[in-house]
Formats: structure tokens, C-alpha cells, sequence
């Protein structure tokens, strides 16, 4: 969701350019979370669109304001535009989507992985990122040589806690990025 809402620019450019000496991995449950973003985004932005019109309707009723007119064209086009970015956000997020699946390998769920995630919680509040977690444990212990990296936007839960930078450490991810542009620096350095 990162790139479709436009947060993370150079992420697009890391799929886009992407470098056959670096391995992507996604757990295969973030396409499904980024569609269900993608879905509760929508309805955001269906009643914010609704209110919107709402307010237009009101404000052309105004016979008496000298503005009425201007402000019910910049609504208008407000609602255009808004419209148009909505468009763009599912554009950019099926074009991720798309890249990812050609140039990213991904985790599929497994008996193993599941169960470590019920057996084993690590980020209490959030069962999702919990799982989310445990897939990307459970693929690193798989590449226990490989130098690995972890790039995420989930500051929140995945960076903040100590326990979840333990269990990271422990399978060899010692690189935690949540800026692309910080990956892409580090990476570069790499060679």
C-alpha cells in the first residue's frame, strides 16, 4: 500500500529496476493485507465522496452568497480530482502487485509457519503481523548463509519492538529497513 498511496516512490523503482543479485521474498499473506487496505481505503473514500457531494448540493442551494459559484466549482473539482486519485491508488497497487509477482519469491503459508504463529507470539497486539513474522522467520531459517535484510513500512509493531529485533537477529536479519531509499543506500554499499 506504501507504493499505491505514493509514500514510497523509490519502492516502485527497486521493482521496476530490479537486480537479479538481490533476492525479494514476500510472505505471500501481504498481497491479501494489502487488498484488504485497499478495500477499507475505499470505503473511506466512498463517504468521504459522499460528504463531499453532500456538501456541493448545499452549497448550491445558497441563493444569497456571492461565492457559491466558486466554491461549488472547486468542490466539483475537488471531487474530480479526488476521484482521479482513487483511480491511481488501484492502478499503482495492481501494478505492484503485478511486479512483485514476477520478480519477488513468495512465502507460501505452511502447517509450520501457522503454528509457530499460534504457538509462538511475538507481537501481541497485531495476530496478522504476528504471522507475517513468523513467515519471514521461517523462510530465513531456511537461508541460514544468505545475507539477508528486512524492508518494511510497519514501523509500529515490527521496529519498535525489541523482542520482534531479537527474533530477527536470531535468523540473521540484522538489516531493518522502513525506507526503500535507505535499503537502496545500503545495498549500493554492499558492492
Amino acid at each position: 500500500m506504501s507504493i499505491a498511496t505514493g509514500r514510497e516512490a523509490e519502492a516502485i523503482m527497486l521493482l521496476r529496476d530490479f537486480s537479479s543479485s538481490v533476492q525479494l521474498v514476500i510472505p505471500s499473506i501481504c498481497y491479501m493485507e494489502s487488498l484488504s487496505a485497499l478495500e477499507d481505503d475505499l470505503k473511506r473514500q466512498k463517504y468521504f465522496k459522499e460528504q463531499l457531494g453532500r456538501q456541493i448540493s448545499e452549497t448550491k442551494r445558497d441563493v444569497r452568497s456571492e461565492q457559491v459559484a466558486s466554491l461549488s466549482l472547486h468542490l466539483e473539482q475537488s471531487l474530480i480530482y479526488y476521484s482521479n486519485r482513487i483511480d491511481e491508488i488501484q492502478f499503482r497497487l495492481r501494478e505492484a502487485i503485478y511486479m512483485l509477482s514476477q520478480n519477488a519469491e513468495m512465502i507460501v503459508l505452511n502447517t509450520e509457519i501457522l503454528e509457530a504463529s499460534l504457538n509462538t507470539t511475538i507481537i501481541e497486539k497485531d495476530p496478522t503481523d504476528n504471522l507475517i513474522l513468523h513467515y519471514i522467520l521461517s523462510h530465513a531459517r531456511l537461508h541460514p548463509t544468505e545475507t539477508k535484510a528486512f524492508l518494511s513500512g510497519n514501523v509500529k509493531e515490527l521496529r519498535k519492538l525489541p523482542e520482534v529485533q531479537y527474533a530477527l537477529e536470531e535468523v540473521g536479519i540484522t538489516k531493518y529497513f522502513s525506507r526503500t531509499e535507505d535499503f537502496l543506500g545500503w545495498l549500493q554499499s554492499q558492492s
